[in-house]
């Protein structure tokens, strides 16, 4: 069996690619975090060198970024694999893609780019370098069979992980059985924990200063390098908030269903959230070239996942000016209050995802024959 060249740039599709690896048995190696090394996985670069995200935050680590992609070409160059999986990380992957063409690597694409969002025009380009597309979503099947992509809806990731629950997962915590819960979940890469843990910090200290009973934990995800996690200790142990590290192969998915409500960046953890009945409440800070980049592209009327799914604003989004922490405060607020009626459309979002909950074993069968 060839080797399989493996590139995932971020915590969820780090995870999602080392379920896969896990299922093929094959010898992988590229680029990725925790969950990859823990499959395996020879990796030549590190997803936690590579978290930004965003016209400024990227051009600050346009360096490393082009030095990984430099590992990644070179290994591929020298270990010859038949076949690649790429997962997620739009930008890097699409300027891979045509590379690992030209030389005869068979690519499957786990996790589409969110062309219905913006930059459409980006279809077009990927169809001449990939040969299948495994999508996360729905409706994004449609979207890339019209666009001429031989693409397949397997189901999201975050259903496939099995976690605990409540009362196992409260007390894995050290949490109080009863209490009203909520989860901190400031994000995947540094200048998103940056940004948001502060305001999200103070947020939740009003709530518990204003209820009887309150419960919270920070989880920190273990994408983040060793600076902003211990940044993040420091400012949560300052406001007497715990910290959970995240583990690397489950996600926070494990111990989800301990809280009521979940503050969490705009990203996987919304939907995670939402699919293990933590109601999400979503915030999120970008820079300012960033932010104007993305008024200009961007033609979702959504930022949440849940609520793209859904097609509505079911939950709260919170986004820049907006993400500050008395506003914070106030949706926690009315999350607590209203969880009974938004668990039915947390339970609305599992529905539309369908029946398939093992997208690891499809997308293994998927690249199996090219190996």
């Amino acid at each position: 069996m060839s080797e399989l060249l493996v590139v995932a740039g971020e915590a969820s599709g780090d995870r999602a690619a080392a379920a896969v690896v896990t299922r093929i048995g094959a010898r992988a190696f590229g680029m990725g975090g925790a969950a990859l090394a823990a499959s395996g996985a020879d990796l030549v670069a590190d997803l936690r060198d590579l978290t930004a995200l965003g016209v400024g935050e990227a051009a600050a680590r346009a360096f490393s970024i082009a030095r990984a992609f430099r590992a990644v070409r070179r290994a591929a160059r020298a270990k010859k694999p038949r076949a690649a999986l790429l997962v997620n990380y739009t930008e890097f992957n699409a300027r891979l893609a045509p590379h690992l063409h030209e030389r005869g690597v068979r690519v499957l694409w786990y996790g589409a780019p969110q062309v219905w969002a913006w930059r459409a025009g980006r279809a077009a380009a990927l169809r001449k370098s990939i040969d299948r597309m495994a999508v996360m979503l729905p409706f994004e099947e449609a979207i890339w069979r019209e666009a001429g992509v031989d693409a397949h809806y397997v189901g999201h990731p975050a259903r496939e992980t099995t976690s605990l629950d409540r009362l196992t997962a409260r007390r894995a915590l050290g949490m109080m059985e009863r209490a009203a819960a909520v989860a901190l979940l400031p994000g995947s890469r540094p200048h998103e924990v940056r940004r948001l843990l502060a305001q999200m910090l103070e947020a939740y200290e009003t709530v518990r200063a204003d209820r009887a009973s309150v419960d919270g934990v920070v989880l920190l995800a273990p994408s983040l390098d060793r600076a902003t996690r211990a940044w993040a200790m420091k400012l949560a142990a300052e406001w007497r908030v715990p910290v959970f590290e995240v583990d690397a192969y489950v996600g926070a998915l494990g111990v989800l269903p301990a809280f009521d409500v979940a503050l969490c960046a705009s990203g996987t953890a919304a939907l995670e959230a939402a699919l293990t009945r933590a109601v999400p409440v979503v915030a999120y800070k970008v820079g300012l070239a960033t932010e104007l980049a993305a008024r200009a592209l961007v033609k979702s009327s959504h930022v949440a996942l849940p609520n793209i799914i859904l097609g509505r604003r079911a939950f709260t989004e919170l986004l820049q000016r907006n993400a500050r922490s008395d506003r914070l405060a106030e949706a926690l607020e009315d999350a607590l209050d209203r969880r009974g009626e938004l668990l039915a459309e947390c339970a609305e979002v599992d529905a539309k995802l369908g029946s398939e909950r093992e997208p690891s074993r499809r997308v293994a069968k998927m690249i199996e024959p090219w190996l």
